[in-house]
């Protein structure tokens, strides 16, 4: 490492220092002892025991470097100025990859401000703002999120006065599927060696789902599904159209009341047979479509997420396990609104007004 004058160490000196306790806090994780650890960043056996106390005790920032106590500071408006800059994305910004890393922000700061930050100093400052470490949702590049806001006051605004005018219920539809391989869940196991989950290797088949999350001012949220099972014989490979409306009639039905459809541009919502029941249920049922690409607006989106949430690491013996455990989730949603208004809630949407 090199020295400037006063005895400090250079900018170069300290990211290798960084580069350093970072590859040690890696060999923590997979288990590895202290003298290993040493030899191979060539540093003393105490620095090494020194900085395992610390990852113990307050983990990635009681490791890293606290940098020197005189560094630079961004003021207010250069702080409004570093997030915004990081909203727009890492890939507006040169990265190849969609992750914002505190390597990655700390060099940001240095070409947009020209001031030096430590990679504990950088995560001090984003702390202080409310930015944390999360898994990203996925969003397609190819939606239009001007489109999706005219959606919002346009077409659902008209959803919603069309609703009320008739006094009838706002229905969210979606479909959804499951094969024999279960999502993946988190699970507690030991450092150093990954939970497997074992899983049938043989067998096909596939679980097909069609919900409906129901909207009403004044009245207990409903759900409503279909369930398809496909074993590979003569038999439908998903939801059809005529699915689709057996589920829409049954629901009319127990709501009691004309329907306010929202669904996407699925090719099933827009054959030839689904227009015309449309066409002749017009009395009961209105139909508007999602902006492309916007799944985040459909509450029954959130609905399939609980579902797999539930039956994450399954290893089922067959088929039927899926079908059972997904039919009994999604009964137990149905007695409890509270789950079904909170789907609504993370898409951002106001049913009522």
């Amino acid at each position: 490492m090199r020295y400037a004058q006063g005895g400090g160490l250079t900018g170069a000196g300290r990211v290798a220092r960084e580069r350093v306790r970072l590859q040690a806090m890696e060999r923590f994780e997979v288990g590895q002892r202290n003298r290993e650890i040493a030899a191979a960043l060539r540093v003393s056996e105490r620095s090494v025991e020194r900085w395992r106390r610390q990852w113990r005790e307050r983990g990635e920032a009681g490791v890293l470097s606290k940098g020197s106590p005189g560094r630079p500071r961004l003021s207010e408006a250069q702080t409004a100025r570093l997030k915004r800059e990081l909203e727009r994305g890492p890939l507006v910004h040169g990265w190849a990859d969609q992750r914002w890393t505190l390597a990655r922000i700390k060099t940001l700061i240095g070409r947009l401000f020209h001031v030096s930050y430590t990679v504990e100093g950088t995560w001090q400052l984003l702390r202080r703002p409310g930015w944390s470490w999360q898994q990203p949702a996925r969003q397609a590049i190819e939606r239009d999120d001007a489109a999706v806001e005219v959606w919002k006051k346009g077409d659902l605004a008209a959803g919603k006065n069309t609703a009320a005018a008739c006094d009838g219920w706002i229905v969210f539809e979606d479909e959804a599927g499951q094969s024999m391989t279960p999502p993946r869940a988190r699970s507690w196991g030991r450092k150093g060696v990954t939970p497997a989950v074992r899983v049938r290797g043989r067998g096909s088949g596939r679980v097909s789902m069609a919900g409906l999350t129901c909207y009403k001012p004044g009245k207990q949220s409903r759900t409503f599904y279909s369930v398809r099972e496909y074993r590979g014989r003569k038999e439908p490979k998903g939801i059809g159209w005529r699915d689709l409306r057996d589920l829409l009639v049954r629901t009319h039905i127990q709501l009691g009341g004309p329907i306010v459809l929202v669904w996407d541009n699925l090719r099933m919502h827009l054959v030839e047979p689904m227009r015309q029941f449309i066409a002749d249920h017009a009395d009961w049922l209105t139909v508007f479509q999602l902006p492309s690409y916007s799944p985040d607006l459909n509450p029954q989106e959130g609905i399939w997420s609980l579902v797999k949430r539930d039956i994450g690491n399954l290893a089922a013996a067959d088929l039927g396990q899926i079908t059972r455990a997904v039919k009994h989730r999604l009964k137990q949603i149905q007695y409890r609104p509270d789950l079904v208004d909170g789907c609504l809630t993370g898409t951002g949407l106001i049913m009522d007004g």
